[in-house]
């Protein structure tokens, strides 16, 4: 039996991409999709790492060869995970993360049914408001379309398998682990 796809999704700035560095560096036996988006790249980010960074033209492409497992468009963005890598460690029976929008979290249900979806949800919206412009990575416009965002995503956790509250990256991390491991070990 194949190895159960997990999504990690939830509001921006809830901490989706903190958990996943985490897992990077302490749990690397969780093969984990690195997206493609056509933001620039903020303060730190690597190509390839965090982000394949690419133009309008390239993801128009990516979507014409159906090369994207999802994809979505948020806060005057474009953003999608490729297909293939993801299927292969599926078929290898690696257990694989995706870190994606609620958008995209959606079209995944979809298109991988047996997917595993995992709702990251902030303790408080007040506490999503401070690590939003505490970042200050971006201009006001774009947090408040985030937040915007954020108020519609946050209804959308009764959609997900799974609900975990970020009340601190080493508890989100520890149960996302455990999860996964579960899953490694019905699989085989």
């Amino acid at each position: 039996m194949p190895a159960r796809l997990t999504v990690l999704s939830g509001p921006s700035g809830v901490g989706k991409s903190t958990v996943a560095a985490r897992l990077r560096r302490e749990s690397p036996w969780i093969w984990q999709s690195v997206s493609v988006t056509t933001r620039q790249p903020r303060p730190g980010e690597v190509d390839g790492r965090e982000y394949y960074f690419v133009d309008d033209q390239e993801f128009d492409g990516m979507l014409a060869r159906d090369e994207l497992l999802e994809s979505a468009n948020f806060a005057g963005h474009r953003y999608g995970t490729p297909r293939a890598p993801v299927q292969q460690r599926l078929d290898e029976g690696a257990p694989a993360l995706l870190e994606i929008d609620v958008q995209g979290a959606r079209q995944v249900r979809q298109a991988v049914p047996g997917a595993l979806l995992v709702f990251m949800a902030p303790p408080s919206f007040d506490e999503l408001v401070r690590r939003l412009t505490s970042r200050d990575t971006e201009p006001t416009e774009v947090i408040d379309r985030r937040l915007a965002a954020a108020r519609a995503e946050l209804a959308a956790d009764v959609e997900f398998d799974i609900r975990l509250v970020n009340t601190s990256v080493d508890h989100v991390c520890g149960q996302l682990v455990a999860l996964m491991a579960a899953q490694q070990a019905d699989a085989h």
